[in-house]
């Protein structure tokens, strides 16, 4: 079941999110499997995170990554709100063209072709 995760340290700066984003990439940890959804929020010094994962495992995993840079960087994250999701709606994916709408490319490129082949004779 999919888990939502709310985290709301005590101090954390837009700089200190930054440089922990940063470092997350750099170990290889910037779209780690599991997470569905990040959103940072808040003012000043008081920056917040919700994530959704997949699962309580995954995040865990992702928590042996993400634990010591926080601690290198000066924030205690505090203990995570975690909450059970019932439903997480997106934005839906754009529609593929229809081949209908691809037929006129590919007539064009046929065209072409019968008429290399005319030349050719």
């Amino acid at each position: 079941m999919a888990i939502g995760i709310y985290f709301a340290p005590t101090t954390m700066t837009q700089q200190q999110y930054f440089e922990c984003i940063k470092r997350l990439k750099k170990a290889g940890a910037g779209h780690p499997p599991g997470r569905v959804y990040h959103a940072c929020f808040g003012t000043g010094d008081r920056i917040q995170v919700f994530d959704v994962w997949t699962s309580q495992a995954a995040f865990e995993k992702f928590g042996k990554t993400l634990m010591p840079i926080l601690q290198d960087i000066g924030t205690d994250s505090g203990e995570p709100v975690v909450m059970n999701m019932h439903n997480v709606i997106t934005r839906p994916a754009a529609r593929p063209r229809t081949a209908a709408k691809r037929a006129p490319a590919k007539r064009a490129t046929a065209r072409r072709a019968s008429k290399k082949t005319a030349k050719k004779r």
